[in-house]
This record gives structure tokens, sequence and C-alpha cells, in this order.
């Protein structure tokens, strides 16, 4: 079993040269993406596609956007991203439909051993971040990893999303 098989299955696996390589084809295709939005959105659009993003109709990111793989991000229709919006998609991140961030918003799914002895070893692993339908999340908030938002919520400016947030509801803090 080869570490790209283990980080698409949730279990702890080291950054080996296939893993590495994959990440640098997004981070190119990102950073074209940076450099040619909002002026050629068809070009943005082609980025976005070549970095392996599964996307729908209607889907912003204001520059700059920065992500590892792309390809374990799938947006719903409608989405939107302010600027400095970063998600970290070791594991899978679904976003639904009607979304929109604010400003520097990040979406964490990597996580790393706790004890310093494994946490040194160079292991790191993914858990999935799923976000439902007309979700609106505030300037400068941290998703993390294990984290499920349900259908209306608002997540206020500033916050650290730690537990699930039911669907429904405005969460701050």
């Amino acid at each position: 079993m080869d570490n790209r098989y283990r980080r698409d299955h949730e279990m702890a696996y080291n950054a080996d040269e296939s893993i590495i390589a994959e990440q640098l084809r997004t981070k190119k295709a990102i950073r074209e993406y940076n450099k040619v939005m909002p002026f050629e959105p068809e070009k943005g659009m082609s980025c976005l596609d070549s970095a392996g993003l599964n996307h729908r109709e209607n889907v912003y990111f204001e520059p700059p956007f920065h992500c590892e793989y792309g390809s374990h991000i799938t947006l719903g229709e409608n989405f939107y991203a302010n600027t400095g919006c970063v998600m970290l998609d070791v594991a899978q991140i679904t976003i639904g439909k009607n979304v929109m961030f604010g400003p520097n918003v990040s979406i964490y799914t990597a996580g790393h051993p706790i004890h310093p002895d494994s946490r040194n070893s160079g292991y790191e692993y993914g858990i999935p971040v799923t976000i439902g339908d007309n979700v609106w999340i505030g300037g400068s908030c941290v998703v993390l990893p294990g984290v499920t938002i349900g259908d209306n919520a608002v997540i206020g400016a500033g916050s650290v999303v730690t537990k699930d947030i039911p669907a429904n509801v405005c969460a701050a803090g």
C-alpha cells in the first residue's frame, strides 16, 4: 500500500516523492489561477480544472487562493471565497451550493500526531470537512479537521470551528 493510497483513505502517511510531485503540479496551477484572475476568467477556471477541483457553475476564489492537492475539493454551484482562502485538502473538503467565505477563511483537514516522537517521524493524516448548502463563513475563520457545518449555518468572523455545527444556527467564538 503506497502513501497516496494511505493518504486518500484517512491513514497515516509520509509525503514521499509522488505526493510532493502531486502538490507541485497543483501549486503551479493555483499560482497561475492567482496570476490571471479576475481578468481572464476562462483561463482561471481552466487552472482550477488542472488542479483537479471538482466544481459546479459559478465558482470563484478572489486571489490569492491556496490549496495542497485540489483533487480533494468538491464545490457546489454559486461558491464564493474572498481573498486569502486556504484549503489544506489532505482529506476531502466537500462544500455545498450557495456558500460564501469572507476573507482569510482557512479549511484544514491535515492532522499530525500529538506525541513528539510520532510527530517527528513525518507522518500526517487527513480527516474530511463537510460544509452544507447556503452557508456563510465570516472573515478570518478556521475550520478544523473532521468538522461538519450544516445547511443554512452562519459562522461569525474570527471563529475557530472545532466541533460540528448543526443546520440553521449562527455560531461564533
